[in-house]
């Protein structure tokens, strides 16, 4: 075993073992265990600091800083606050409101990206669960869960499927999408909640609160430029996404977008620095030190074989399209979704695949593998950052697997046949 291939099995090795220990170092942050990791991966090796560069994917650090800014200024003025409550007041019973927060969030991301709804999501769900009574933590558990699930169904809903929809070729990609996830989709952005429910052993009951949604906004003006800002970059990035599957000309680095629209809310701000004060830096970090540490365990040459393997040709057998869910479902949790998407689809223009449903199936699996760890997908962890940062609760590795196990294995039961039959 040469020397980079050690290195990134201790990296391996560091990363999931580390996030499982954490419950016995409460005060260590996850961006800390994964700075850890980019420094053995660049003292060490493979990667050296003029990799760094180059490794470092910058243009999603500025779309993170970017809507960081704008939802912390929705949140500073209220305006979340507001859509929350006026959200929970359409349904009566808490069960109700668990299940409609689970299509809201899924939906959201479905047409708004991921990372995004994972970052104006966790204020909007703070505020449902504290009006319906709820746990933050068993809220934040949907949250997560139902962003993963609604973000497979369209190739604009997270950044591995757009990926896929760019490298597949497929001639209609939304369609095609559409086509194979929305009906399985949309039936486990609600069997979903109805199992959290059961399992985390919630109460339902009559929800009665008495707060006035506009009564909630603390500063007009801060709310207005938020919503335009919010409103003006979702929108931008949907109709970016759209003219780019079209083939119409469009913007490329896509992620600059809410950075330049926080750009324009920094200076209209009532109080900038108190925004700036409110961007998840310890999220910053982790992604930027997840893209060496990543890098250097591709680099290492450990997955490869795992791979070949498990799909050593491709000849569209339904076994062919499982053996592409289950290495997407594994091997996602080592490099988390979209580095391993971004690698896995060379080994598939390797065999020569032009399957739709393999894409597909590709889109699907190493999107819900999110749903499985922590380490499964980028947004968890955002999700988990605020919570432990606003809110002085977390959820441990152990505990999202307990819940995400249960879920993965539902939500792969139902999108299956879709896909095999």
């Amino acid at each position: 075993m040469t020397q980079d291939a050690v290195v990134a099995a201790v990296l391996i090795l560091l990363v999931v073992g580390g996030m499982a220990a954490r419950p016995l170092y409460p005060k260590l942050p996850t961006w800390s265990l994964m700075s850890l990791a980019a420094f053995i991966a660049v003292f060490i090796g493979p990667l050296t600091v003029d990799d760094v560069p180059h490794v470092v994917n910058f243009e999603v650090v500025l779309f993170l800083v970017g809507m960081f800014s704008i939802v912390a200024l929705a949140e500073l003025s209220g305006l979340l606050d507001a859509f929350a409550y006026w959200f929970i007041s359409l349904f009566k019973t808490r069960l109700a409101i668990y299940v409609a927060s689970s299509l809201l969030f899924g939906l959201l991301a479905a047409f708004a990206v991921n990372d995004t709804v994972a970052l104006m999501g966790p204020p909007v769900a703070a505020a449902i669960a504290r009006a319906a009574g709820i746990e933050h933590r068993h809220m934040f558990l949907l949250l997560a869960f139902s962003l993963t699930i609604g973000s497979a169904m369209t190739p604009i809903g997270n950044p591995q499927n757009m990926l896929i929809a760019v490298e597949s070729g497929i001639k209609a990609p939304f369609i095609t999408f559409l086509q194979y996830l929305a009906v399985p989709t949309l039936i486990n952005l609600v069997v979903t909640p109805l199992l959290l429910f059961k399992i985390l052993g919630l109460k339902n009951g009559r929800v009665e609160y008495s707060a006035v949604p506009l009564e909630l906004i603390r500063n007009t003006r801060d709310a207005a430029v938020a919503a335009v800002a919010l409103l003006g970059t979702v929108a931008a990035m949907v109709l970016n996404d759209l003219a780019a599957l079209s083939g119409q000309p469009h913007i490329h680095n896509i992620g600059f977008i809410p950075f330049v629209a926080a750009s324009f809310l920094y200076f209209f701000a009532a109080s900038p620095r108190e925004v700036l004060a409110r961007v998840e830096w310890g999220t910053i970090v982790f992604f930027m030190t997840m893209f060496i540490t990543m890098e250097a365990i591709w680099r290492g040459g450990v997955l490869q074989p795992l791979i070949s393997a498990a799909l050593p040709t491709y000849q569209g057998k339904p076994s062919d399209i499982l053996a592409i869910a289950l290495i997407s479902t594994a091997l996602s949790q080592v490099l988390s979704n979209v580095p391993f998407v971004n690698l896995f689809t060379t080994y598939l223009h390797h065999l020569g695949v032009d399957d739709p449903k393999a894409w597909v199936a590709l889109a699907m699996a190493s999107t819900i593998a999110g749903n499985l760890t922590l380490l499964g997908a980028a947004s968890n962890i955002i999700i988990i950052e605020v919570l432990e940062t606003r809110f002085h609760s977390t959820i441990t590795f152990a505990q999202f697997m307990k819940y995400g196990a249960l879920v993965t294995a539902l939500n792969l039961a139902v999108y299956l046949p879709f896909l095999l039959i």
